[in-house]
């Protein structure tokens, strides 16, 4: 049970600062504005880890390398905590392939929530502060598919569909990371 509770708190709180740091990135890469509610959440979240990491690792061609190796430090911590509360031996190799595995995890189920709030807002008459920036945020994901699927009596699905296409990316995450794991 203590092992259970452990686990779920690890992952609560790794999965909000690297989702956080994920974040970040993606924001800078899709060039949205920072001065915003989300905006300053994110800067909050991540930037005691990012900063220092900024003095050290320069942005390879406009890509915040920081904020990327930011969240995968935190899925390693995270990993390796949950590594010493097992007891595990020291078959520390696999502990990278975790973290991989982990923050491709919180990037999918990110942008699952992104999907979610972006659908939600949709439904309202007024428009919300973070509409905008949320919608900005999910149009690369949203765009291939609303070229591909016509709206049906006036409702664009593409939302939906994107969320399936996650969710089916999850469980093949999960098959893959079992199959790598076993051997």
């Amino acid at each position: 049970m203590l092992y259970q509770i452990a686990t779920f708190l690890l992952d609560l709180v790794g999965g909000l600062l690297t989702g956080a740091c994920l974040l970040r990135f993606y924001m800078q890469w899709q060039r949205v504005s920072f001065a915003n509610p989300l905006g300053r959440v994110v800067m909050a979240l991540s930037d005691w880890l990012v900063l220092p990491l900024r003095r050290v690792l320069r942005a390879v061609r406009g890509w915040d390398v920081a904020s990327l190796v930011a969240a995968l430090l935190l899925q390693l911590a995270q990993y390796g905590l949950l590594w010493l509360l097992m007891g595990a031996g020291v078959a520390w190799v696999w502990l990278l392939w975790l973290a991989l595995f982990g923050l491709l995890r919180v990037a999918i189920t990110g942008l699952m929530g992104l999907l979610l709030v972006f659908a939600v807002l949709s439904w309202m008459p007024a428009r919300a502060p973070l509409a905008d920036v949320i919608a900005r945020l999910c149009a690369p994901l949203l765009r291939p598919l609303q070229r591909i699927l016509p709206p049906l009596g006036g409702v664009d699905w593409s939302a939906l569909v994107a969320l399936v296409l996650l969710q089916i990316a999850l469980i093949v995450l999960g098959h893959v990371q079992a199959s790598v794991l076993m051997g």
